[in-house]
């Protein structure tokens, strides 16, 4: 029997079982979908996750004193001197830097009129805005000049401007107070929003690092350096770099610890996406689930097929059918459940996905790979669980499946 036939015969069948048929299916759908909008929504939530990082700076290395221990006592890095100005300016000589700036900083209320605000005043230089990514919407950045005058100048994020001119005036060329210390405002940042941490990028007064260090905290040293690599590719090399170049300048021993700190936004997002890839594979194993009942689902179906038409098959056995006939047209009604099914999950996964960023507003991102991987699942689960009935019927006695009431 060619297999145009045994296409006709096994679709017959289907047909005479519609709503069986399609419960039986309804398990490959469920699964494909869930599959399918698991894997898109983790994706989605990783991609998200880079995009933010990027925005901070995705080859970004930050440079704090780390915690040493003096006299058997481990002091804490927000106590420890050992970065200075001068280890800044040794660093702005490595030809993997591309921009660098020392960072001090300090908590405070902001004061203008009857309006005031608690914030954090962040001692840099221009490069921190190209480190950052950050952008002058109005008005100007500082000059090197007003870095070497401490000048008394600052530039403010979107937050602070709402809470300090809530009536909506412009902020530019007018002075607050941080403390005691009056600041003329000279610019305001664009806003970026929050971060991946939830952390409010635009509460932030930006300040020449002298002024901050020199009248605000009247401090000699520098609570730490904020730096970008020219290449992404090579944050590593400048790393290892900077790393050599403090050591070489603090006189630290080759057995001793460093009494500094350097991370990276690669650290970051290396430990970002290592979570969001095992929340993506936890979903795609709790989707894959489904998968399986379906597949047991079509297993029992076709079981309960197979006793059904015990007598036909034996009809046809008896007139010349052949075991491996009867095992192609059991083997097909499963594939084409599993196949359809596959096709219309995939649908499903489709536009369940789409209403998850619609409705939910979580982002998603449909890889062509997942798509690929359900339905090839979906369409080998049906070859697996059909093979047993089908098997099971083509090992049939003709003269026994004859008899058989």
């Amino acid at each position: 029997m060619n297999i145009a036939n045994l296409l006709k015969i096994a679709l017959k069948a289907l047909n005479n079982n519609k709503l069986r048929c399609f419960l039986t299916m309804l398990g490959i759908i469920i699964g494909v979908a869930s599959v399918i909008t698991m894997l898109a929504i983790g994706q989605g939530s990783k991609n998200s996750i880079k995009e933010q990082i990027s925005e901070m700076g995705s080859n970004m290395i930050m440079i704090h004193p780390g915690n040493m221990q003096r006299g058997g006592v481990r002091q804490s890095a927000d106590n420890m001197q050992t970065l200075e100005v001068s280890d800044y300016e040794a660093l702005q000589e490595l030809p993997g830097i591309a921009a660098i700036s020392p960072s001090v900083n300090s908590s405070g209320q902001l004061v203008i009129g009857n309006n005031n605000y608690p914030s954090s005043i962040y001692g840099i230089t221009p490069d921190y805005l190209e480190i950052r990514k950050l952008k002058v919407k109005d008005g100007s950045m500082f000059t090197e000049h007003d870095i070497k005058s401490a000048a008394k100048v600052c530039i403010l994020g979107k937050t602070v401007v709402d809470n300090l001119f809530p009536n909506g005036d412009d902020p530019i060329g007018r002075v607050i107070r941080f403390g005691k210390i009056p600041l003329t405002v000279i610019g305001v940042l664009e806003s970026k929003g929050t971060n991946s941490m939830g952390q409010d990028q635009d509460d932030v007064v930006l300040a020449p690092y002298t002024t901050v260090m020199k009248r605000i905290l009247a401090i000699d040293y520098i609570q730490g350096i904020f730096a970008s690599a020219t290449d992404e590719d090579h944050t590593e090399e400048t790393i290892d770099a900077v790393t050599e170049v403090l050591r070489t300048r603090h006189k630290i021993k080759e057995d001793a610890d460093n009494d500094f700190e350097i991370r990276s936004q690669q650290e970051l997002s290396q430990m970002m996406n290592s979570t969001s890839d095992m929340m993506t594979v936890l979903l795609a194993c709790i989707a894959g689930i489904s998968l399986l009942v379906g597949g047991i689902g079509i297993m029992n179906i076709m079981y309960v097929s197979v006793t059904e038409r015990t007598r036909e098959i034996g009809l046809r056995m008896s007139i010349g059918a052949r075991g491996i006939d009867i095992l192609s047209q059991f083997l097909i009604e499963a594939v084409i459940i599993s196949v359809s099914g596959g096709v219309i999950g995939i649908f499903v996964g489709v536009l369940a996905s789409w209403l998850v960023n619609v409705i939910a507003h979580w982002p998603v991102y449909i890889q062509l790979y997942s798509v690929v991987l359900s339905f090839a699942v979906c369409t080998i689960t049906g070859v697996f669980f059909g093979w047993y009935p089908a098997q099971k019927a083509a090992n049939l006695d003709p003269i026994e499946a004859i008899r058989y009431e």
